[in-house]
């Protein structure tokens, strides 16, 4: 691929991205509809997913900045319905999308529709999760759909293989795939578990912030190589790196977390952008070599995997949630009570993403009908996109799930700072008392001060608001924190146009006044 081709991708894309922002349709759906326009535009290249691309290079930066910025004390404690859907509810699509792909369409062998199925079978969360947070569902239900989106890939790769073989006719049988299935689900944790301990030690050892996020981006490469290296699952190795690395981040340094939160989200952004735009593109290539399948055929075959799709999840989610608690008393006294509607949200939140798109691409072309696995996956891709996309944010509402509770949030992050302050305050009377740390009662005061500010900050959100503007006072304060530092920005740069600084004294000046606006950006922020 060309440089220019590249960079208009990715300039496209993060154009859309961001003007998705000022619209109430989700940015995956937008990109993927301007990836659909751009299509048939003349002059725009075709993109083309090459699975060697996508797998090894794409997939693991996604699945590490995911992984990182999920709970894992909150995946533990589901780990039972995030298990049953990643794992179980994966080889059940795939069993049930491949027999019925076999049923429908003439001519499909049965290991090929099964290499169908598990092509489809992994939903993407990437989409669901993002309207999740943002229209506030609660937090085990958004859990469970990162929880599911962390695995599910791993599981589908290697019913994919498993399928392939028998596709072939170079299979093992059934023990040779759930021998294929251990080892790649057990090797992946296995190196996962190897790695992330020295890992976190050498982030621990280096000073240097630049070093630590240059290692922070190779991270997931070297998980994922390694894994796959040793045939085991790549992404079980990144996804247990990372969740040890995010419950761990707290022992980094600060100036390597606040840029390595700053590089990681650009990361993000642009990869989770290109990714869906890549998916709208690829209509003129699924399309060409259809052949036999053209036409109302096709449009037929398509529909009926789509359906299947979305049923055979409904058909897994129901059961699952709700036969485990009707067997088991334990599992009824630890987790909370629930009732039909979060299942039906769960069911619905099914999107299929690139994963399904590279895999499918990924499939050799001596396979027979392959390019109609192609077709039927894109199809699938965009229908649960667009439909399940555009209907999830209406269900949700029409449903009026539980809402987070943001006061008893900001009482209890309180509380939680009242606390550390308290253990602060001792702490720094009992380093004031020490001669080697003597302070001018001007500084020791502005340390309590800072503390006192830091510790009445939440509580102020809970207080009244400005009746002019809206603003809670921590929101005022924080705004006029902003206005005076802008007010010394523009006079050091001032001077340094006036030639009474050099522009190193101007960068030192303005680096101390942007960590002083994070800091008191941050101080509040919920």
């Amino acid at each position: 691929m060309e440089v220019l081709t590249l960079v208009a991708l990715v300039a496209g894309s993060a154009a859309v991205a961001g003007l998705a922002r000022r619209t109430p349709v989700p940015a995956p759906l937008l990109l993927v509809a301007a990836g659909l326009a751009a299509a048939y535009v003349p002059g725009v290249p075709t993109y083309a997913l090459d699975p060697h691309i996508v797998l090894p290079l794409l997939l693991p930066p996604l699945l590490h900045t995911a992984a990182v910025d999920s709970s894992y004390l909150d995946l533990r404690a589901n780990i039972r319905p995030i298990a049953l859907l990643s794992v179980g509810y994966v080889l059940f699509a795939t069993l049930a999308v491949g027999y019925a792909a076999y049923l429908v369409v003439p001519g499909l062998s049965l290991p090929v529709a099964l290499v169908l199925g598990a092509v489809v079978a992994p939903p993407d969360a990437v989409a669901a999760t993002a309207i999740a947070r943002k229209l506030g569902l609660p937090n085990r239900i958004t859990t469970i759909l990162q929880g599911e989106s962390l695995v599910n890939d791993a599981t589908a790769i290697t019913a994919y293989k498993v399928a392939l073989a028998a596709a072939v006719g170079v299979s093992a049988g059934w023990a040779g795939g759930i021998a294929e299935f251990l080892l790649a689900s057990v090797g992946g944790v296995g190196v996962g578990l190897l790695l992330m301990v020295p890992i976190h030690h050498l982030r621990t050892r280096l000073k240097e912030p630049l070093l630590q996020n240059t290692l922070s981006l190779l991270i997931p490469f070297v998980a994922y190589a390694a894994a796959e290296r040793v045939h085991a699952s790549g992404v079980l190795a990144v996804v247990v790196v990372a969740l040890y690395l995010g419950h761990r981040n707290w022992q980094v340094d600060f100036a390597t977390r606040l840029q390595e939160e700053a590089v990681w989200r650009m990361v993000a952004f642009v990869l989770e952008s290109v990714v869906f735009a890549l998916i709208g593109l690829q209509l003129p290539v699924v399309l060409k070599g259809l052949g036999e399948y053209e036409g109302l055929a096709a449009a037929w075959y398509a529909l009926a995997v789509f359906l299947m799709v979305v049923v055979a999840r409904y058909l897994w989610v129901f059961p699952a949630t709700f036969v485990p608690r009707w067997l088991s008393e334990r599992i009824r006294r630890r987790e909370p009570e629930t009732d039909w509607k979060a299942p039906v949200v769960v069911g619905w939140a099914g999107m299929r993403g690139v994963v399904s798109l590279a895999i499918a691409f990924s499939v050799p072309m001596s396979v027979p009908h392959r390019n109609l696995i192609l077709f039927l996956t894109f199809t699938t891709v965009i229908g649960t996109l667009v439909v399940q996309g555009l209907t999830l944010p209406p269900l949700i509402r029409a449903l009026r799930l539980p809402q987070r509770d943001l006061h008893a949030e900001t009482l209890a992050e309180a509380q939680a700072q009242s606390e550390a302050s308290r253990a602060a305050e001792e702490r720094l009377a009992e380093l004031l008392e020490d001669p080697a740390n003597g302070l001018p009662p001007p500084l020791a005061d502005r340390l309590r001060t800072v503390l006192e500010r830091r510790r009445n900050a939440v509580w102020e959100r809970l207080g009244e608001v400005n009746p002019v503007t809206g603003e809670s006072a921590d929101d005022v304060y924080r705004r006029l924190s902003r206005e005076m530092i802008a007010a010394e920005r523009e006079v050091f740069v001032s001077l340094r146009d006036r030639r009474r600084i050099d522009d190193e004294m101007l960068r030192a000046l303005l680096r101390r006044l942007d960590l002083e606006e994070a800091a008191a950006y941050r101080e509040g922020t919920p």
